[in-house]
């Protein structure tokens, strides 16, 4: 089937690369029309805080965007806010933004349905801003004309900072700064590596044409299902990186066909048909892997997980149908002007004197490899997942500084209030004449008073709760039986304290307050569903990791025929993952030299990064170990002699595998750049792991392990033999010539 492929492409060049930028031209095209669509939204299906969530939202309806807070803040000695002039400038200002487009309600702390928006010393308050978009359709325009609106405020001395999706839209970062900085640094690499700027630059070409596709198809998938912007950059990130590495394997492979006499368009075909074919597999491993996070049972992770997949897919139909066009058209001129000098005898150079330093002394360079990834991967024990806020963003900008603020004024938990949502099983009496507001800020409702026991029950009962700052009267709905109240704890949503009060609550003090009532208590909010998360990926993260280990080995077993070697290799890959997760919690939970990837400190790990990191890094070690082992498997079919087939393999593939990880360590540490914290953490994660896993792991740990197993490194129980499919990912569909070199032998069936 590669053959065929590469064939047809060879012979239709033009009509090729036309077809794809055809394709790429649709696809931005189409995401111009419909619009790039990310949702922030996490949906935890059977979880409490889902439940509080669907239950609210039902019986307390809001809008798209909820409410986005505009703080106002005047300075010690200044006239407060509640003095009558400011007062007055404070509510000329959000009758100007009011009157903004795409703002629906806006609230004053004035206004009873704001009298909790005014600080206690009334130098600080926020005015409660409901628009009808939300995620990336909130845009910086709308928050530079509400800023415009509110200068009423502003001239009366009265310091205006938005907060919520107005600031979030404003730091939004853009990715291209990272992206052009990654393809200048791989263009240096490549140059050195290749020789050649016009050899160079396809590998770039490929990869920018690959994330050209895959971005506005991600964006218009956006429509159907909530992507997180992160979804976006991983996916940048990862297609870019396996864009350019695919493309460079190939282009080697046809630059030593070239330079041992093939023609153009039957070198184009056999690469095709032998790089392109290991290339698939490698692809097909991380496609395979990022399938397993279907197992976690939430969406988030489907997103996740289906972005660096459709970037991966992508790069794959790229390297399989437009490069061999390109490489015949390109041919002539990618072709090395003279062959590599030759190496005297006895003398290896580079990676060839690595891999007789291995062969020669494998048990103290194993012994040093397995003690430097433990060393890196210690930290790792006291990985913990967290949840990051606003607190965790750059200082001085805007969505930290409406933190700060709101943390001073009303304390830290303002910034993640819990929401206690009951079902009543008979409708509730209301004090007379109370009324409290409704979600939407629009529509008066009763507000259940003390009046009715099973209520004052559970506002004592959370009143009194250790950790809780305030509660707010109960809000009753219009069925007359839902209620909720809103609970501000004493510490920050990324407190680990405020995860153990929602616990608490969960476990103790709403059953206590509600023994015998039949009462039906949710709590919710974004705190509960961070952990409610957390809790799910927990739970959830062994089946995930037992089944990317088990399609890992399958695959490997399938593609080199040996238990021992697919074993062996999920090994290896579960000690670098350790690495870089020792890496991860030692930056981000330690803090250890946080401030140099321009952090303010240490910041909490989210649950899902480290579940993500898991399934692309045995995805993409794979790429690493398919095309080490393929060259050691061919020389020892060949020559039957282990120990020189391990030199060998380590000797041809070591420059290219070092050349590849190089470049995918420089595009993803190019995304340190990002104000973004957890994309700075896939950055120093997956930086972290392709260069041990280029380095320490296929440099030194895989050669060592395998010349110390000898010929049991191919060994294959006769009952499985049978079993198991010829797979030849090796092959180039090139049948050789007795005593010509280079090509694969017969398969092994080792017994």
């Amino acid at each position: 089937m590669f053959t065929t492929v590469g064939r047809w492409c060879a012979r239709r060049p033009r009509r090729v690369i036309a077809a794809w930028l055809l394709l790429a031209a649709a696809a931005l095209s189409a995401v111009a029309a419909f619009g790039r669509v990310t949702s922030e939204a996490v949906s935890i299906p059977g979880s409490d805080s889902q439940a509080a969530r669907d239950t609210a939202d039902r019986a307390f309806p809001a809008p798209a965007s909820g409410k986005q807070p505009v703080l106002l803040h005047t300075p010690a000695g200044a006239a407060p806010l509640t003095a009558s002039d400011t007062a007055a400038a404070v509510r000329g200002a959000a009758a100007a933004i009011a009157a903004v487009p795409h703002v629906v309600a806006v609230t004053t702390p004035y206004d009873p349905a704001g009298a909790t928006a005014m600080s206690s010393d009334g130098h600080t308050a926020y005015l409660s801003v409901e628009l009808d978009v939300s995620g990336r359709d909130v845009t910086p325009s709308m928050t530079d004309a509400v800023l415009a609106a509110a200068a009423p405020a502003t001239a009366a001395g009265i310091e205006v900072t938005p907060g919520g999706s107005l600031a979030a839209a404003v730091d939004r970062g853009n990715t291209g700064r990272s992206e052009a900085i990654g393809l200048g640094t791989a263009l240096v690499i490549l140059t050195l590596s290749l020789g050649s700027l016009l050899a160079a630059g396809l590998p770039l070409l490929a990869g920018v044409i690959g994330l050209g596709i895959a971005l506005p198809v991600l964006g218009l998938v956006g429509h159907l299902m909530d992507v997180p912007e992160a979804g976006e950059t991983i996916a940048a990130m990862i297609g870019l990186g396996v864009g350019i590495d695919y493309t460079l394997f190939g282009l080697t492979r046809f630059r030593e066909l070239r330079a041992a006499g093939g023609g153009i368009e039957e070198a184009a075909v056999r690469t095709t048909a032998g790089s392109g074919k290991s290339v698939a597999f490698a692809g097909s491993a991380v496609v395979a892997a990022l399938a397993g996070l279907a197992l976690g049972g939430l969406p988030l992770l489907y997103a996740l997980a289906l972005a660096p997949a459709i970037a991966v897919v992508t790069a794959l139909g790229v390297n399989l149908t437009l490069l061999p066009a390109a490489l015949v058209l390109l041919g002539g001129r990618l072709t090395p002007k003279a062959p590599a000098a030759s190496v005297p005898a006895g003398r290896p150079r580079g990676w060839g004197r690595v891999a007789a330093l291995v062969a020669a002394r494998p048990w103290p360079l194993l012994l040093a490899g397995l003690a430097l990834l433990g060393a890196l991967a210690v930290p790792a024990a006291h990985l913990h997942l967290g949840q990051l806020d606003a607190g965790s963003k750059a200082s001085g900008s805007m969505s930290r500084t409406s933190y700060d603020r709101m943390a001073a004024a009303f304390g830290p938990g303002s910034n993640g209030v819990l929401q206690v949502v009951d079902v009543l099983s008979s409708p509730a009496q209301p004090a007379a004449g109370s009324s409290a507001q409704t979600g939407a800020g629009s529509t008066a409702v009763p507000a259940a008073g003390p009046t009715d026991p099973r209520l004052a029950a559970v506002t004592t009962a959370l009143r009194g709760a250790e950790g809780v700052a305030s509660v707010s009267p109960p809000a009753l709905a219009t069925d007359g039986r839902t209620v909720r109240w809103q609970v501000t704890p004493t510490t920050s949503p990324s407190d680990p304290a405020t995860t153990a009060l929602v616990h608490r609550l969960r476990a103790d003090v709403l059953p206590r307050a509600t023994a015998g009532t039949g009462q039906q208590l949710h709590v919710g909010g974004t705190p509960a569903a961070q952990a409610d998360l957390n809790a799910r990926i927990a739970q959830r993260m062994p089946v995930v990791v037992g089944f990317v280990l088990t399609v890992a080995g399958l695959l490997l077993l399938l593609a080199f025929r040996s238990p021992v070697v697919a074993v062996k290799a999920a090994v290896m890959n579960l000690v670098s993952v350790a690495a870089a997760y020792g890496v991860l919690t030692a930056v981000f939970q330690h803090g250890t030299g946080a401030r140099l990837i321009g952090l303010d400190g240490a910041v909490p790990i989210p649950g899902y990064v480290p579940l993500l990191m898991f399934a692309v890094l045995f995805g993409l070690s794979m790429d690493y170990e398919v095309f080490l082992l393929s060259a050691v498997r061919e020389g020892y079919l060949r020559e039957r002699d282990n120990r020189r087939a391990v030199v060998a393999g380590l000797s041809s593939t070591g420059r290219i595998i070092s050349s590849a990880a190089l470049i995918m360590v420089a595009v993803f540490l190019s995304y340190l750049l990002s104000d973004d914290p957890v994309v700075k953490m896939f950055g120093i994660g997956l930086a972290s792991a392709v260069a041990l896993d280029a380095t320490v792991v296929r440099g030194l740990l895989v050669p060592a392990t395998m010349v110390l197993l000898g010929d049991g490194n191919w060994w294959l129980p006769r009952w499985l033999d049978r079993l198991l499919p010829h797979v030849d990912i090796e092959g180039d569909g090139h049948t050789p010539q007795r005593g010509e070199s280079g090509e694969s032998a017969p398969v092994l069936e080792a017994r």
